[in-house]
């Protein structure tokens, strides 16, 4: 069933704020008259980016990195926020040069995604970046990070590793797969 009225939004007030998170709560009006407070992260606007590279047609480049929330390392696909003033496609390159050391001359959009639409406003624009060119610029990690060629035959083998668990990054595996063997 479709929904066409959207709640009324009767107030919204910030409950709580960290360096990098405000949380808000939202008092709504549905349109059969039952009202219920929500919380929610602010939205910040700009969204981020995800980047799937192939340095070739058979090989993915992942980064491994340190993901606090698991407080561990995770294999992953180049990512991050989109800067004032860039668009989806420049942030996707300034990431790559940033975090695995090149460039692409060519960027395929496959999908944005909201990364937890019950909570989060933000959107993360997802790419395939190929033809890529070596070319690195100063990043904002606190180490360096590990670039880690992958068969590109071998999907099924990454989607088992258990280093392998951000769901962003699974989706992003599976859309460039489903576009580029679609008879997978």
């Amino acid at each position: 069933m479709s929904k066409s009225t959207l709640p009324q939004i009767l107030s919204v007030s910030t409950v709580a704020q960290s360096r990098l998170f405000t949380i808000e709560q939202v008092a709504l009006k549905f349109s059969n008259g039952v009202e219920r407070d929500y919380e929610r992260m602010k939205n910040h606007g700009r969204g981020a980016v995800m980047v799937v590279p192939f340095i070739n047609a058979q090989t993915l480049l992942l980064i491994r990195e340190y993901a606090c929330g698991t407080h561990r390392y995770e294999l992953g696909f180049p990512k991050g926020m989109i800067d004032e003033g860039e668009t989806p496609e420049q942030a996707a390159n300034r990431e790559l040069k940033e975090e695995i050391g090149f460039g692409a001359n060519k960027f395929i959009p496959l999908k944005s995604l909201a990364m937890a639409p019950t909570y989060l406003g933000s959107t993360m624009h997802v790419f395939i970046a190929q033809e890529l060119y070596p070319e690195h610029l100063e990043g904002d990690e606190p180490e360096e990070l590990e670039v880690i060629e992958w068969p590109y035959g071998q999907v099924d083998k990454l989607l088992d590793n258990d280093d392998f668990s951000d769901g962003r990054c699974v989706a992003a595996l599976l859309m460039a797969d489903r576009l580029l063997q679609p008879s997978r």
